[in-house]
């Protein structure tokens, strides 16, 4: 039986801790956007923490997995006309965040407190952000809506759906995601294995931006060695798995596209032992390209699942 949602604190911010009753457990912390801070598997962390929790809520230094929301990754320009609506990006926006080429990058949600939290029997709850009360958010992303998430630690799989519901009288677009970084603790990263579904990948310009060219790749598993990842990838089917393994020591992590992520980021610098698979509703830059750009209409939310799998070794 799972335990009931237990709270602490980190960092100085409020917690929910969530036990899936089979050595696994999970942290998250909506005081600071709602970021994935931990995923355990005993005493293992199996989350990159990088420069902590308090960096990414005053900083938007990601961490753990966080929320890319309304989009995730790049926008290559400020001023966009989607949906029947005109995206006008300004320096000193309410959480707009730049990368070193001046793109747009990873939405405007990073560690915003303002998620209104309501308890379950179990290990899962949910969360809401009502980002159409904000006036200073709809001035960068002017399509009213409510972001619920429901998260639940079943057993050993932590399961992150996401619904999105306008509240006002025009479409939402969708181009969100998260970002988990994930570690295989005490494993060098040149023993990892990494496997990826059979997808589209996307050529990149300089700027990390899709060309508009892409090519088919059949399921591939590969030693990550020294090997670095920034790729692109479309064409994710529903129940698609992506997953980094040690077969010498058997640990193993799964990242499932359950539903609605049809697009993915894979990101592994070399830098750090980390490895990122990054379930997109859409490719980076769709709010401009409007390439797989689906739409949440009035009346109709839009629901999208992950899963982060810990199978036994």
């Amino acid at each position: 039986m799972c335990e009931v949602i237990e709270t602490t604190e980190i960092d100085g911010y409020a917690a929910v801790r969530l036990d899936g009753g089979d050595g696994l457990t999970a942290v998250f912390a909506p005081g600071a956007g709602m970021v994935g801070v931990s995923l355990r598997d005993g005493d293992d962390e199996l989350l990159g923490q990088r420069h902590g929790l308090a960096s990414y809520a005053r900083e938007a230094r990601t961490m753990g997995i966080p929320l890319l929301h309304p989009w995730a990754n790049r926008l290559d320009r400020d001023e966009i006309a989607v949906a029947g609506n005109t995206i006008a990006l300004r320096d000193g926006a309410a959480g707009l965040h730049r990368d070193p080429n001046g793109l747009a990058i990873h939405g405007l949600l990073a560690g915003r407190p303002e998620w209104s939290v309501s308890e379950q029997e179990g290990a899962a709850f949910s969360a809401t952000f009502d980002f159409g009360a904000h006036p200073e958010l709809l001035a960068s992303f002017p399509f009213p809506h409510e972001l619920r998430l429901d998260i639940a630690l079943e057993g050993r799989i932590l399961r992150i759906t996401s619904t999105v519901t306008p509240t006002g009288d025009c479409p939402v677009p969708l181009a969100y995601g998260f970002h988990p970084y994930l570690t295989l603790p005490g494993i060098p990263r040149e023993h990892w294995v990494v496997e990826l579904p059979a997808c589209s990948h996307l050529a990149l310009d300089e700027r990390s931006i899709p060309t508009g060219a892409a090519q088919s790749q059949p399921a591939t598993v590969t030693p990550l060695g020294d090997r670095a990842f920034d790729d692109a990838y479309v064409g994710v089917a529903d129940g698609a798995v992506f997953a980094v393994s040690d077969p010498d020591d058997g640990r193993r992590i799964e990242v499932t596209f359950e539903q609605g992520f049809a697009a993915a980021q894979v990101y592994a610098p070399l830098s750090e032992p980390v490895i990122c698979f990054e379930p997109m509703t859409a490719p980076t830059n769709a709010l401009v390209s409007g390439e797989s750009l689906r739409l949440a209409g009035p009346g109709a939310p839009a629901v999208a699942a992950f899963s982060i799998g810990v199978p036994r070794n």
